[in-house]
C-alpha cells in the first residue's frame, strides 16, 4: 500500500512538473488567454480552463493507458519486462536526468501551419473546443514533457502494473497549473506576467533538482541490479 501511495504522488508531481515546464506552460498559457477572449463572462473562462485541463488530461491517460495495456497484456513482453524493467530504468533515469539538464537537446517536429490552423478552428468554438483543445497541445511533446512522460510516467506505472490510475495521476497533475492560470485570466490576468514569471523560476530549479534526483537513482539502479553490487 504504502508503493502505491509513493508511486501516486510520485505521478501527481511529475503531471505537475510537466505542466510548468516552459514549454507546455507557454501553450498553456496562451490556450487559457485565448479561450478567453471569445466568451463574454468571466466565469466561463474558468468553465472553459477546466475544459482544457481535462482534454489535457485525458490525452494523457489515453496515451499511457494503451501503451501499458497493451504491454502488460503480451505475455511474453510483461514477463521480460518484469525481469529486466529495473535493469533498463537506471539508465535510463540517467537519461532523462541529462535531458531534463538539458545536456542533451532533441529538436522535436513541430505543428507547423496545419496544427496552428486547427487550433484556430477549436479555439473559434469558445469553451467547447477547449477539451479537443487541450488534447492537442498535450500530444504536442516537446523534449522536457516527452521525457518526463515516456521516460518517467510509464515505466512508474509499468513497476506499478497500473495503466489507468498511475496516468490519470498524472494528467490530473498537469492540469493544476492551468487551473490556476484560468482562475488568474477569469480575475482579470493582472497578476498573470508576474505568477508566469514566478512559476518559471520554480521550475527551472524544480527541473533541476528532479534531474539530480533521477541521475542519482539511475546510478544505484544501474549499479544494484546491473552490475550487482548492494547486494
Amino acid at each position: 500500500m504504502g508503493e502505491l501511495i509513493a508511486a501516486a504522488a510520485s505521478a501527481v508531481w511529475l503531471g505537475i512538473l510537466t505542466s510548468i515546464s516552459p514549454c507546455p506552460l507557454a501553450t498553456n498559457i496562451a490556450a487559457v488567454s485565448f479561450l478567453g477572449r471569445r466568451v463574454d463572462r468571466p466565469s466561463l473562462v474558468f468553465v472553459g480552463g477546466l475544459l482544457y485541463a481535462l482534454g489535457r488530461a485525458l490525452a494523457y491517460v489515453a496515451v499511457a493507458g494503451l501503451l501499458i495495456a497493451g504491454l502488460m497484456s503480451a505475455p511474453g513482453v510483461s514477463q521480460f519486462l518484469q525481469r529486466n524493467l529495473n535493469r533498463f530504468l537506471g539508465p535510463l533515469l540517467i537519461v532523462v536526468g541529462l535531458f531534463l539538464l538539458e545536456v542533451f537537446r532533441l529538436k522535436l517536429p513541430g505543428q507547423g501551419r496545419g496544427g496552428e490552423k486547427l487550433q484556430e478552428r477549436l479555439g473559434a468554438h469558445g469553451m467547447w473546443g477547449a477539451v479537443p483543445l487541450g488534447a492537442l497541445f498535450a500530444l504536442s511533446f516537446c523534449p522536457v514533457s516527452a521525457a518526463l512522460f515516456f521516460g518517467s510516467l510509464l515505466p512508474l506505472a509499468l513497476e506499478a502494473e497500473s495503466p489507468v490510475l498511475l496516468p490519470t495521476l498524472y494528467g490530473l497533475g498537469t492540469a493544476l497549473p492551468v487551473i490556476a492560470f484560468a482562475v488568474l485570466v477569469a480575475a482579470g490576468a493582472r497578476g498573470l506576467g508576474v505568477a508566469f514569471q514566478r512559476v518559471t523560476q520554480v521550475e527551472r530549479w524544480a527541473r533541476r533538482v528532479m534531474a539530480l534526483i533521477f541521475i542519482v537513482m539511475g546510478l544505484y539502479m544501474t549499479l544494484a541490479f546491473t552490475f550487482g553490487l548492494f547486494a
